[in-house]
């Protein structure tokens, strides 16, 4: 992946609730950080707390996702990383960061539904969860597409998509 000078990198983490997006991107924080410059690390769901996003079907979380987008290119602008960790399982999303975010990188973190014990969780006391109420749209080509399957560690996934992220993303 050619990058931009003088940019950060928005790492777009997306996959289903509770597939451990954002556990995961708090275990890449030092090492992406240590290799890639200045990063700090931005979880939708705490985003949607401090803003008082409360929209929850498709048309809600399309105009939020564009919201994120615009902010997180903003901060990329100033040579800070982020580390997005959010669903926003939208293919138009998705093509807006392609095309207009420079130093874009997607991480889809893939699951199965039926060993996803947070979802369903969220289900019960939730109307409108992605991928049991709206349909997701998963990424087409994301950078790195990763299966996590519940049978290993959050620390061994995050070791093995730093070693992929190390792959494509050189200096």
């Amino acid at each position: 992946m050619k990058l931009k000078k003088n940019k950060g990198i928005l790492f777009w983490i997306t996959g289903l609730p509770g597939s451990g997006k954002t556990s995961i991107a708090k275990l890449l924080y030092n090492r992406i950080e240590k290799n890639y410059g200045a990063s700090i690390i931005i979880s939708g769901d705490e985003l949607r707390k401090d803003f008082n996003l409360k929209g929850y079907k498709k048309k809600d979380r399309l105009m939020i996702g564009f919201m994120y987008s615009n902010l997180f290119k903003r901060i990329i602008n100033q040579n800070i990383n982020v580390i997005f960790s959010g669903g926003a399982l939208y293919n138009k999303i998705q093509a807006y960061n392609k095309k207009k975010i420079s130093n874009y990188f997607e991480i889809f973190i893939d699951s199965n539904l039926s060993k996803n014990k947070k979802i369903k969780k969220i289900s019960k006391k939730n109307k409108h969860v992605v991928g049991i109420d709206i349909r997701p749209e998963y990424p087409k080509k994301p950078n790195i597409k990763y299966y996590n399957n519940f049978d290993i560690s959050l620390k061994v996934c995050s070791d093995e998509i730093f070693r992929l992220i190390k792959k494509k993303i050189k200096f």
